[in-house]
């Protein structure tokens, strides 16, 4: 009797639902694809693993939906041994398939092997799972199908491999479009692959189902398909939140990377105008003396200071010099060739680093070139400013290191603004003497402002003429007692302090100290006003006033014991900068003093808006009183009109008897001078003051 096999009739809606799950997990796939790739191998591997179970449980039931939709007409059920093995299979095809797609190259042996492989893993799911049935009388299969099945499970693996890697190039919104029509092609072949193995099975229609006792039953069957589908969702839903916090991390450590980048430029390039700065030009000059050493060939550092620049500052603001400070950058990047460097040093001082074919001549037209340049006017808002340029050369010689050839072509320029501004000098070894001794200087000023015990102030009597030439006030003058150079007088270190930006450090010591001292006076008795001057380093500094509170405070003194004083020619260098400052020192109730009155271009009614209350004659025309009706003239008419504007007058370098009757007929307020008393230390001051009182005072 011939055997009747089963029509086959499929539900259509368990059909289109094994196709969507096959859909699902070959998206799911395709995007674990990248996790595995990931650089950390312990997180590569779990997502391995993961992914592995979550695609084999995937590919697996929909094999079971598959076999859900095809109509029964008999009951049937799975043995659990053999659906457990199918399960196995479909999860091992699936791990297979990810450490393939974990691979940086596929190649052919590769590629082939791995459908092959994959191929023969998805027959055997699908053919392990259909045999959990065990149907008696037996499937009937039909070997044609059987090997198209076959077939296409290699192929769909092919492609599948294909697709892999070739979704490796695509990135942005394109890329989840590409993977998801890549998803539907591969869920395709699958499904293909399912129903072209189930048309290889003739089902006996009068077979009995021995794995009734097995799984089974259409509950069991839509919680496999609910739990993959779930499996499947949740592992998506996973790795694309991870994505998204990768991508997230990848952005955060994009712009960490951009903002160190950005500090490091910032780090080796001027703010202002883009040109390296001194680090980098450090290294490269650094750079440029190893390679002479190497290859010879010449080397050339220009040290460009510009001249009249601070004027333009103070009068026009700092927005119109930044500017000017920006062209002339410009320019010397224009006029630079490749191999050379520019930088700025800081504030109008300017370096170029030379190498290759430069000679000395052709050193001296490069620096006449660059003073033509920036010679130049400059144009700004209508405004047509002139400046000029001092400029020092220095050769290396192929001996000394790269900061030695800075320092030689900073003394090269030193000697250019010496000789008049507006030229060049190239280093000579003369110079050399001067620059070497202030580095030790401010090395070791250095270690004497850290350390203490070396400086120390000096104390000049002022006489008052009213009191009959008594003791009326001090003025403070530092000394540096160097432990080599023995006492050093604040002409040789003042500069010093100022070049290197000590400046700011050594004038507190000077208020912290003479502070103290006055408080020390008081303390036995004797009331002195002290006179400290103030150089234009201080009064640039915005915390002046309160550094000068503080040690009022610490020192219990009021404000009126203290006279700062500075110069007419930096008072008149910063006309706006110093008004400002006055009127805050003023505020506090210090007293304000013009030191040097006569060498400058100021008018008396220009420092009364100073706030000064004082004016100090300048020595020159003190010395030349006796034999002088011009300077006595002059002293005459500084004196009535400083008494008019309600201002006293101090005469400092009063060397002569005659200069003091002179200064005494002319109503000058004080007198300062070798003629009373030199500067002298502290303890010196009070047994001097005794000693002066006690002498009877002298008729004017």
């Amino acid at each position: 009797m011939p055997l009747t096999l089963l029509d086959p009739q499929y539900d259509l809606t368990l059909v289109l639902l094994s196709f969507l799950i096959a859909c699902l997990a070959s998206y799911v796939t395709l995007d674990l694809a990248e996790r595995v790739r990931g650089p950390d191998r312990l997180l590569a591997r779990g997502w391995w693993i993961a992914g592995s179970l979550s695609m084999g449980t995937g590919i697996w039931s929909m094999h079971f939906v598959g076999m859900l939709a095809l109509r029964w007409p008999f009951e049937v059920g799975y043995d659990t041994g053999i659906t457990g093995l199918s399960w196995v299979a479909a999860v091992g095809v699936s791990a297979l398939a990810l450490r393939l797609a974990a691979q940086p190259q596929l190649g052919l042996a590769r590629w082939t092997g791995g459908a092959l492989l994959m191929g023969a893993g998805i027959s055997t799911m699908h053919y392990t799972g259909m045999a959990a049935l065990a149907l008696e009388p037996g499937v009937r299969w039909h070997a044609g199908w059987v090997a198209a099945s076959v077939v296409v499970a290699v192929v769909a693996s092919a492609a599948a491999l294909q697709i892999f890697f070739w979704l490796r190039g695509q990135r942005g919104r394109r890329a989840v479009w590409w993977k998801a029509l890549a998803a539907v092609v591969m869920g395709t072949a699958i499904v293909g692959m399912h129903y072209t193995g189930m048309a290889a099975a003739g089902f006996p229609a009068d077979a009995i189902c021995r794995s009734l006792d097995g799984l089974g039953g259409d509950a069991l069957n839509g919680l496999v398909a609910l739990a993959a589908t779930g499996l499947l969702g949740l592992t998506l839903l996973t790795s694309v939140v991870d994505r998204r916090l990768r991508r997230r991390a990848e952005r955060l450590e994009a712009s960490l990377d951009d903002a160190h980048e950005e500090l490091r430029r910032l780090a080796f390039r001027d703010a202002l105008t883009g040109l390296p700065n001194r680090l980098l030009f450090d290294d490269r000059v650094e750079q440029a003396v190893q390679r002479s050493r190497r290859q010879g060939g010449a080397l050339v550092v220009l040290f460009i200071d510009l001249d009249g620049f601070k004027p333009i500052n103070d009068s026009f603001g700092h927005a119109v010099g930044d500017a000017v400070l920006r062209e002339m950058a410009r320019r010397l990047a224009a006029h630079a060739r490749a191999s050379d460097t520019v930088a700025r040093l800081g504030g109008d001082e300017f370096v170029a680093l030379l190498e290759g074919d430069v000679d000395t001549a052709a050193a001296a037209q490069i620096a006449q070139r660059v003073i033509d340049t920036l010679s130049l006017p400059v144009v700004l808002e209508d405004r047509e400013l002139r400046l000029s340029c001092s400029v020092g050369l220095a050769l290396h010689d192929g001996r000394d290191a790269g900061d030695k050839l800075l320092q030689q072509a900073d003394s090269a320029m030193y000697a250019a603004k010496r000789a008049g501004g507006g030229g060049y000098a190239f280093f000579e070894p003369h110079m050399d003497a001067g620059v070497r001794e202030q580095v030790e200087l401010h090395r070791d000023l250095r270690v004497a402002l850290e350390q203490g015990g070396q400086l120390l102030l000096h104390y000049q009597p002022k006489v008052g003429t009213r009191q009959n030439d008594r003791l009326t006030g001090v003025e403070a003058l530092v000394r540096w007692q160097h432990p080599v150079r023995g006492l050093i007088g604040p002409v040789h270190f003042i500069p010093v302090a100022e070049r290197f930006g000590l400046i700011g450090a050594l004038g507190d010591w000077v208020i912290e100290e003479a502070c103290r001292q006055v408080r020390a006076w008081l303390d036995e008795g004797l009331q002195l006003h002290v006179a400290i001057n103030l150089s234009v380093h201080q009064l640039r500094q915005d915390d002046l006033t309160a550094r000068i509170d503080a040690a009022l405070q610490r020192h219990a003194l009021d404000a009126s014991m203290l006279t700062f004083e500075i110069t007419e020619s930096v008072a008149m260098e910063d006309g706006e900068g110093t008004m400002k400052a006055f009127d805050r020192l003023h505020g506090m109730g210090l007293q304000l003093s013009i030191d040097d009155f006569g060498t400058g271009y100021s008018s008396l009614s220009y420092l009364r808006k100073l706030q000064a209350r004082e004016l100090k004659i300048d020595r020159s025309f003190v010395r030349d009183l006796e034999g002088s009706a011009d300077a006595r003239a002059i002293v005459q008419a500084v004196v009535q009109l400083a008494h008019a504007l309600d201002l006293r007058v101090v005469a400092e370098g009063v060397e002569t008897e005659g200069q003091r009757l002179v200064l005494h007929s002319l109503r000058c307020d004080e007198l300062q001078g070798f003629l009373f008393a030199r500067p002298m230390p502290a303890d010196e001051v009070a047994r001097w003051a005794v000693a002066a009182a006690a002498q009877p005072a002298e008729a004017a």
